[in-house]
């Protein structure tokens, strides 16, 4: 492991703005913010939103400068990606933005039923062969609403053709109400504050000519949620491609 990784474990540790719990830890020693985030852990109370699989932290501290009446949560278990954004919270002495490290998968350990209102998810892996793994499946979808307000909110920003796709289909299989769907982003005029924030990764998508997609929709508390059909959904024919390309910048091996 090279001393900058090291170094940054090591700032992490002393990050006020950052909790640090992977399963092994909550499972033996609890959490102490659980169902008091808004209570405990943010100074003025607010709605609560969480960047799941945040990396940098950057669309995470975006989101909170941009609204500083809400309170924001980056999550993600790679600490050392998460420093950079940590390490700009601590700079700034932001108030309404703290990381958890974690995996999404244990999600539910750490917020009360209702107490997250809104959920973004940022560029995520599309896993086009592994549909259990994509955050916006229905196995991810029924752990989101064990910790969202009834029709919370779930935003996705991605510039995967199949990702988008697949997400489109299971919204309108469900019957979801869409709250903003566009498959060009930028192109469409309607990209916002929030929305409108653009880290180094999707800098680099747009540098490439990919169009960013968006689809925001309320996700309701009961019924049985269904996979929708993928087989005739073309696979992106470029990720690979541009994930080697993007291992030239050193920032992003951390």
């Amino acid at each position: 492991m090279g001393k900058n990784k090291l170094k940054k474990f090591a700032d992490m540790e002393t990050f006020s703005c950052v909790l640090q719990y992977p399963r092994e830890k909550v499972l033996l020693e609890g959490f102490p913010f659980h169902g008091i985030w808004n209570k405990e852990f943010f100074r003025v109370p607010g709605p609560l939103v969480l960047e799941l699989g945040c990396g940098r932290g950057e669309y995470t501290v975006g989101l909170a400068l941009a609204n500083q009446a809400r309170n924001y949560i980056g999550v993600d278990i790679k600490g050392a990606r998460m420093w950079s954004g940590a390490s700009e919270v601590e700079r700034r002495k932001m108030e309404n933005a703290g990381f958890l490290r974690c995996e999404i998968e244990n999600i539910d350990l750490f917020f009360d039923p209702g107490e997250v209102d809104e959920i973004w998810i940022t560029f995520p892996d599309p896993q086009m062969q592994k549909c259990r793994k994509r955050l916006t499946s229905t196995r991810f979808l029924n752990l989101y609403r064990k910790i969202l307000k009834p029709d919370g909110v779930v935003n996705l920003k991605t510039d995967s053709p199949f990702l988008y796709e697949y997400t489109r289909r299971l919204v309108e299989l469900n019957g979801f109400e869409v709250l903003a769907m566009t498959d060009d982003l930028y192109g469409s005029g309607r990209a916002d504050a929030s929305t409108a924030i653009k880290t180094y990764y999707e800098q680099q998508w747009l540098s490439r000519g990919k169009k960013i997609k968006l689809l925001s929709f309320r996700l309701p508390a009961e019924g049985e949620l269904r996979e929708p059909e993928t087989d005739n959904i073309p696979k992106d024919d470029y990720r690979s491609q541009a994930r080697r390309a993007n291992m030239a910048d050193p920032s992003l091996l951390s």
